[in-house]
């Protein structure tokens, strides 16, 4: 294990629902700047233990620790301000809305606008527009501002829900399947925005995935849960080379280019 200070750790996650053990004891740590993937089989329980981590629900037992401090019971909204980030399976936008209104939403709640009585005085709304340029800059959609979600294809979807998880300024973003459902070519450009976001912004990574094209060209470090348990973790490249791992979830005849 590193010795390097943990921006997010679990320890001892368990996580039942109507007695079945979704996650049984699984530990997992991400370091600052890391870029980590979680995977395993359908089933596995990751995103179980993503909303554990996210504070969707508490977990039965164990901890989890952002940057040293216990935020186990900490509620959704609170992780968010610390720091944390998110993406979904499903999409989390307004799809009749366009790019430029769905950002322009997060932007004004983050900064505690949307809830205000009284309209953005102009300083504000500057501030605002500046940052929603930045943040279609990010994920390379300005051509697509004002677009509306909904005419998108599944890749710019999914480009406006990760430029949404920015909106809030995270330390540590956290995406759930971000290629599901994709063609390669979307794959691709989202494979290279995450990479430009942890390069430029520094931000740290924990992503769930099944597309192993992606975990490897990306990820540092890899955790594998198969049927709710830790099945390992460790260096990509060790990892997606274990035997353990192409029984459970590669298959014994897949090979994986690093």
């Amino acid at each position: 294990m590193s010795s390097e200070p943990a921006m997010l750790e679990a320890l001892g996650i368990r996580l039942a629902f109507g007695g079945v053990r979704a996650v049984d004891g699984v530990d997992l740590r991400v370091g600052e700047r890391e870029i980590a993937a979680l995977i395993g089989p359908n089933g596995a329980g990751k995103t179980s233990l993503f909303n554990a981590l996210t504070g969707f629900f508490y977990p039965d037992a164990g901890t989890v620790r952002f940057r040293g401090e216990d935020i186990t019971r900490l509620p959704n909204w609170r992780r968010i301000r610390k720091g944390i980030g998110r993406t979904f399976q499903s999409p989390s936008t307004f799809a009749e809305m366009s790019v430029a209104e769905n950002l322009t939403i997060g932007l004004q709640l983050s900064s505690g606008l949307a809830l205000s009585l009284r309209p953005p005085r102009a300083a504000q709304r500057r501030e605002i527009e500046a940052r929603l340029e930045e943040l279609l800059g990010f994920v390379q959609l300005e051509r697509l501002r004002d677009r509306q979600v909904g005419e998108l294809s599944h890749g710019d979807q999914r480009l406006v829900e990760i430029a949404l998880s920015l909106s809030t300024s995270p330390s540590l973003i956290m995406l759930d399947e971000p290629t599901a459902g994709l063609a390669e070519s979307d794959t691709t450009r989202i494979m290279s925005v995450v990479r430009d976001l942890h390069d430029r912004l520094g931000l740290t990574v924990l992503f769930v995935e099944h597309n192993m094209r992606f975990v490897a060209a990306l990820a540092d470090t890899v955790t594998v849960m198969d049927r709710g348990r830790l099945l390992c973790n460790g260096p990509t490249s060790v990892v997606l080379k274990d035997q353990r791992v192409r029984d459970a979830y590669l298959g014994a005849e897949e090979s994986v280019r690093a």
